[in-house]
């Protein structure tokens, strides 16, 4: 793919168009639901990005599955992700320690590194229009049916720390209340929530901005795990390798980027908290209401002709899941510098990234596979992850068989197993029952010397368990000895059956799984067991034994992932809009 620079979202919108990667819908669409439903059902079958121009009661059209394949995102970037993170690692080693040979080998691309900072220009398209705020003119998306309303999902919401005027840009997602009032639903461990919390401790309320549109390389470093500090603005700034130009907001001090589609300014207030949700979220179940800061909007001002931007999020695959990927491409790399012993590493988009995370170790002593893990733990954004896995150093994180594989050959449970009881989690994450917090689980799979070690026998096969059980429903015996069951009910008595049923021996670890997952596809089976359960509460050892004051596990592992009763639900299309849009299909189609 030919490496082209955009300056705003509308040229890269204008380019897909010109190389047949957009569909312009000219029927019209309603916003709440059936705009939803339409991008779900393309994402799936990794079509074409989506403009509708005409959208019920809307005075703007709405953009969606911009970034829904990842030879888009690659194009948006201008460059391959894994080619970034590599370059920043080169950059890294050959200044450091500095020298006057290594400085002037880093010439070539030290221009790039200047470009990290962005450009105070005197207007920007931004700014064409000043209007008092109306959000009711915008077409926001109300994504699934149990959504507490509608939701802004793509904003970019940038923020200045009131002490070290440091810059933030997160997407944070927006209820809207009305004309001019959304919640603001930043996670504690985010940037903007930081500087939320900075403010309060000052008595001040926060200046906020939201950008709609601009240089779609700045849409993606929202995303991005960049390290605590570091400026995204000014990183995009970096991948496009020249400064983002931003200008004075018009009621808020805070420069906005000229280039935007929309740039709505507001304020948060301290000690004023709303209702906020449910939201059918990343993680494919509804994230439930909560107490969220409140957004007042004082301006919305846009380009003429505007465009709003949009995505959906829910069981994979979603539009995230190309996100995530190039980011992960991109910023695996950069563990390496400060994590020597790593040599790769692999969120898995089907588990919601923060869910499941397997790392490669190059093991340069017993157990470093389990330091690595605490490392990581500790850094940034991977404080969120839920269950990490250790491989050894030539098995590709990203090959799901490889890795159960080594699982089944490797781990032993009483050296291999890290339980950590209560932690920080993604706020999203449901299956503790306790907002933020809950269990980690560690897995070691990193080769052992072979000397005094029997090779371990993994089966190929095993009898169909429902011959013995009635109550299993499916079941699936995958690589490394792992076997996946489908149950309605009772899964930690029957784990426990399984134990003891003759023929299973060999088996490593057993899974219970809800009847609403296809055991026979790895993105349902992935996603039905890393979403649904906690370690702590859900797994189910053949033996456990307490020495000291630690508990030491023992044989094979159960892990239930079935449904409890404090899980919200999963996310569905109501049945009415699947309807309608399928009856309309060819109608969005015609030219």
């Amino acid at each position: 793919m030919a490496k082209k620079q955009f300056l705003d979202l509308q040229e890269f919108i204008n380019y897909l168009d010109a190389i047949g990667d957009l569909k312009r819908v000219k029927a019209e669409v309603d916003s709440d639901l059936e705009a939803s439903e339409i991008a779900d059902r393309v994402i799936k079958e990794r079509g074409p990005a989506l403009l509708f121009e005409n959208v019920k009661g809307a005075s703007f059209p709405l953009a969606m599955n911009l970034f829904g394949t990842e030879e888009r995102v690659e194009l948006a970037l201008g460059r391959k992700p894994r080619g970034v993170g590599e370059e920043l690692v080169e950059l890294f080693h050959k200044v450091n320690p500095p020298s006057l040979k290594t400085f002037f080998s880093i010439l070539p691309k030290a221009y790039s590194l200047l470009s990290m900072r962005t450009k105070a220009v005197g207007s920007g398209i931004s700014q064409e229009i000043d209007e008092k705020p109306d959000l009711r003119k915008l077409p926001v998306i109300k994504c699934w049916p149990l959504d507490g309303g509608k939701f802004i999902t793509l904003g970019l919401v940038l923020t200045q720390d009131p002490v070290s005027n440091k810059r933030n840009l997160g997407i944070y997602r927006m209820q809207i209340y009305d004309e001019k009032t959304t919640g603001m639903h930043w996670h504690p461990h985010k940037g903007g929530a930081a500087h939320y919390h900075e403010a309060g401790k000052l008595g001040r309320e926060l200046e906020v901005a939201v950008v709609l549109g601009g240089d779609p390389k700045m849409i993606f470093t929202a995303i991005a795990p960049l390290p605590e500090g570091m400026d995204e603005i000014a990183f995009a700034s970096y991948l496009r390798g020249k400064p983002i130009p931003m200008v004075k907001g018009k009621s808020i001090s805070l420069p906005v980027p000229a280039n935007a589609e929309f740039v709505i300014e507001g304020v948060v207030p301290q000690n004023e908290l709303r209702v906020e949700g449910p939201f059918g979220d990343h993680f494919g179940h509804y994230s439930m209401e909560g107490d969220f800061p409140v957004f007042h909007l004082n301006r919305i001002t846009h380009r003429a002709n505007a465009i709003y931007p949009a995505t959906i999020v829910g069981k994979p695959p979603k539009e995230d899941v190309f996100l995530g990927m190039a980011a992960g491409d991109m910023f695996s790399p950069l563990a390496r510098i400060i994590h020597p012993e790593v040599k790769d590493m692999w969120a898995y988009p089907e588990a919601g990234f923060h869910n499941l995370l397997v790392v490669s170790v190059d093991e340069r002593y017993p157990k470093n596979g389990i330091k690595a893990m605490l490392s990581l733990w500790g850094t940034g954004q991977l404080l969120l992850t839920k269950v990490m896995i250790t491989v050894s150093s030539d098995v590709n994180p990203r090959d799901w068989d490889a890795v159960l594989t080594e699982i089944g050959l490797n781990y032993e449970p009483e050296e291999d197993v890290l339980m950590i009881p209560w932690a920080p989690l993604d706020t999203l994450d449901f299956t503790s029952g306790k907002l933020n917090v809950g269990s980690k689980m560690g897995i070691n799979a990193v080769r052992k010397p072979a000397s005094g070690r029997k090779p371990r026998k993994l089966p190929a096969t095993v009898p169909d368990p429902r011959a013995k059980h009635l109550e299993i429903m499916d079941w699936r015996l995958l690589k490394g000895g792992i076997l996946a069951v489908k149950l309605d009910k009772n899964p930690k008595e029957m784990l426990k059956k399984l134990f003891e049923t003759p023929d299973y021996e060999d088996v490593r670890i057993i899974a219970a799984v809800s009847p609403d997952i296809d055991v026979h596809d790895n993105t349902e089976l992935i996603w039905g067991i890393f979403t649904r359960f906690d370690p702590y509460l859900d797994l189910v050892f053949e033996r456990t034994e307490l020495r000291g004051p630690a508990v030491v596990y023992g044989g094979r592992m159960g892990i239930d992932a079935t449904i409890k009763s404090w899980y919200p639900a999963v996310i569905e299309m109501s049945e009415d809009v699947k309807e309608a849009v399928t009856e309309r299909w060819k109608e969005y189609w015609k030219i």
